[in-house]
């Protein structure tokens, strides 16, 4: 049984019944991550460890009309390393999700990857967006958009696992996963298509769990029930997609900014494969959109702790 999620304001809605999180960000300086902290705190989402120069925090709140005299945010002063303190946090389970603010995403994954302090696992990490369409009645994921650039087979792998793993955090106890191609049939001279078939056995002889896979499945073959009749193809997948898998950052870049900027979808995405997940917004992003990126993490958080 799957738990079908029509739109993100429903898993705001979720992360709310829930709200005794905590989320480390690294360095608040940040207006844009300041006005999503306040929207968050206005809902009682969560609360928050404000990392970073408490004189630059306290005047940006000021900004964004924050209010820090409650007790779901507390700034801890960090002039320097903000990245280092906030991942110790949730290292330390002094927080449960950590959220990128004003500091580069290499410096933040280097402090993730860190061997003493850091959220290593194993696995390798990856983006996992979700996505809330127009056009559809319920939410898709989306994965790998940003992190991986040309994954070779065990790093798709490890893609779909990670992106399993936030969908069984969100109500989705068998996900099913798509993995895209140009073509539905295998293709010796494409090898996102030999890949594709690949997964899809590895997923029957369980070296990949918790989920249904098939592919190559295209990209109409695997959402619209119409292409899959209109094709003839019979697939547990194919026509009724959860998770969309893409072959390389390219073909998932596009597919993601199509998706915003076409379709006028609103998004949540996390960083998946640490011990716990990780907000890694853009500045371009909008406040609501890191709101529904803080509701993913928080509402997936249960699916990371034993990591």
């Amino acid at each position: 049984m799957r738990t079908i999620w029509r739109n993100l304001t429903e898993l705001v809605q979720q992360a709310k019944a829930d709200n005794n999180k905590i989320v480390a960000v690294a360095n608040g300086a940040d207006k844009g991550v300041l006005s999503a902290v306040k929207i968050a705190v206005d809902e009682g989402l969560c609360s928050f460890l404000l990392f970073g120069a408490e004189t630059d925090i306290r005047k940006l709140a000021e900004v964004v009309d924050l209010n820090l005299l409650t007790e779901a945010v507390t700034i801890i002063h960090r002039e320097h390393n903000t990245a280092s303190a906030a991942v110790k946090a949730v290292h330390d389970r002094k927080a449960d999700i950590l959220m990128k603010g004003n500091v580069s995403t290499k410096n933040l994954l280097k402090a993730v990857l860190d061997k003493e302090f850091g959220l290593r696992t194993g696995n390798s990490l990856s983006h996992v967006a979700l996505f809330d369409i127009p056009n559809q009645n319920r939410l898709i994921f989306l994965t790998d958009a940003a992190m991986n650039i040309a994954p070779d087979l065990e790093g798709k792998r490890n893609i779909v696992q990670n992106a399993v793993q936030v969908a069984h955090g969100v109500g989705f106890h068998n996900p099913k996963a798509a993995v895209l191609g140009a073509v539905e049939t295998v293709n010796a001279d494409m090898q996102a298509t030999v890949d594709a078939a690949a997964l899809t056995q590895m997923q029957k002889r369980n070296q990949i769990t918790g989920c249904t896979v098939d592919g190559p499945l295209a990209l109409d073959n695997a959402i619209s029930e119409n292409a899959v009749r209109q094709k003839g193809i019979t697939s547990d997948v194919a026509g009724d997609a959860d998770i969309l898998v893409v072959p390389t950052i390219e073909a998932g870049n596009m597919l993601y900014k199509s998706l915003m900027y076409f379709s006028d979808a609103n998004v949540a995405a996390v960083i998946s494969g640490a011990r716990a997940p990780i907000v890694l917004t853009s500045r371009t992003d909008s406040s609501e959109s890191k709101l529904y990126s803080l509701a993913l993490a928080l509402v997936s958080e249960k699916t990371f702790r034993n990591n």
